[in-house]
């Protein structure tokens, strides 16, 4: 089994050889790959991979860079360089785990390559950035951010425990295959919020009694991308995208946008999906003291202390269905709407905060004037976490999926 560390070795010799050290006393292979780029890797460790390579890798050269001397220009190109030489590795069967460890610089390396790497290689970073806004440095991919409290510069008592804890980390996931009983049955993601859950759960319940293994994402924007990006590398089947709340967020600004291809991957991989619109009544926020000012007049629901909901509007809502049906419309494969007449979330039914009728109209007018012939509409006279519409979900998307030959 062999890990690869990736580290810059210009300021950080010290920390990786002893990374390195604690993994090859488990028994372990460790191909080291400096991103180190202004200065010169110290004699203590001998990298596989040179920085040389490594900039090469990325199409350019080591001296291009140091000439130029342009910090955010050399970490970039050093992320292209070391993706490549991890996918390489991994093709190559000589990568199992990949530990990286340092400040910005190396952790915006190290985790670039990291995300290249499918779900389920073992992947940890061991960086001073890890307990801030890792989003940027996770993105969709199961990555594992260790803070190691003081800064990665030389071996002491906190620095040395906290780098052996995260070598004996990987050395644990690396060398210990899962007991993981994979059957093989068609995979069907879904999208779920707080909100949708109870729809969720029935959904999810009707299809695993019918024989399919579904696989459940939360709409943060992360989770929405991490559910795209497995539709594209084929680990899923079919999409019941119940949750489409991120297009609330990308259109409005909120904090959960899961960027402007959100709904195009199953389209594009021509599988079967079946939409809804749960959750668009809302735009998300952190505190109640961090929305925008432009905002301050809107009808807001605290979900928690960290989370605060802004109800959309009837403009906001009748573009949001322009939106989603033109990417329904796009799709080349089998594809339906379901419409919960009677509300989008669990707070948007009668007796509820943000309850408006109006605005749910204006959605779902702009979604029926909009939609292609090609797309499936089904309207249902209940609220998206009624049993009813749940099972309306999950009777459709089984029938989408038996009708390309993913039969349970």
């Amino acid at each position: 089994m062999s890990v690869v560390i990736v580290g810059t070795l210009d300021t950080k010799t010290e920390e990786i050889g002893f990374a390195r050290d604690v993994l090859e006393a488990q028994g372990l292979d460790v191909h080291i790959v400096d991103a180190g780029v202004m200065g010169e890797p110290g004699s203590a460790v001998d990298p596989e991979t040179t920085a040389k390579e490594v900039a090469e890798a990325a199409g350019t050269t080591l001296e291009n860079l140091r000439e130029d001397a342009d910090r955010g220009e050399a970490i970039e190109a050093m992320g292209e360089g070391a993706t490549a030489i991890a996918e390489r590795l991994h093709e190559e069967g000589v990568l199992d785990g990949v530990l990286g460890l340092g400040g910005s610089g190396n952790t915006s390396i190290a985790t670039a390559a990291m995300r290249a790497l499918p779900v389920g290689v073992p992947k940890l970073m061991v960086s001073t950035m890890a307990s801030g806004d890792t989003e940027p440095y996770v993105g969709p991919r199961d990555i594992a951010m260790l803070y190691s409290v003081a800064d990665i510069e030389g071996l002491n008592q906190l620095s040395r425990r906290i780098i052996a804890n995260a070598a004996l980390a990987m050395s644990g996931m690396v060398a210990n295959e899962p007991d993981v009983d994979v059957e093989d049955r068609p995979t069907i993601a879904i999208t779920m919020f707080g909100v949708t859950t109870p729809c969720v759960q029935t959904a999810r319940e009707r299809l695993e009694e019918k024989g399919y293994e579904t696989i459940v994402f939360h709409a943060t924007g992360t989770g929405g991308r991490a559910m795209e990006s497995l539709v594209e590398e084929g680990v899923v089947d079919g999409v019941l995208d119940v949750t489409t709340t991120e297009w609330a967020d990308e259109l409005v600004g909120g904090v959960l946008s899961a960027g402007p291809d959100r709904l195009e991957a199953a389209g594009d991989e021509g599988i079967p999906q079946v939409v809804s619109t749960g959750a668009l009544d809302m735009v998300n926020f952190g505190p109640r003291d961090s929305v925008p000012e432009e905002f301050e007049e809107r009808q807001f629901h605290v979900h928690n202390p960290q989370v605060t909901l802004m109800r959309t509007t009837p403009e906001e809502n009748a573009e949001l269905g322009e939106i989603i049906a033109q990417k329904l419309n796009d799709a080349t494969g089998p594809t339906a709407l379901v419409l919960p007449l009677e509300g989008v979330s669990a707070i948007d039914i009668e007796g509820e905060d943000f309850h408006d009728p109006e605005a749910d109209e204006a959605l779902f007018d702009a979604l029926r004037t909009t939609l292609g012939d090609d797309v499936e509409h089904i309207e249902v006279e209940t609220d998206i976490n009624d049993d009813v519409f749940a099972e309306e979900l999950a009777e459709t998307i089984d029938e989408y999926m038996r009708d390309v030959g993913h039969v349970p």
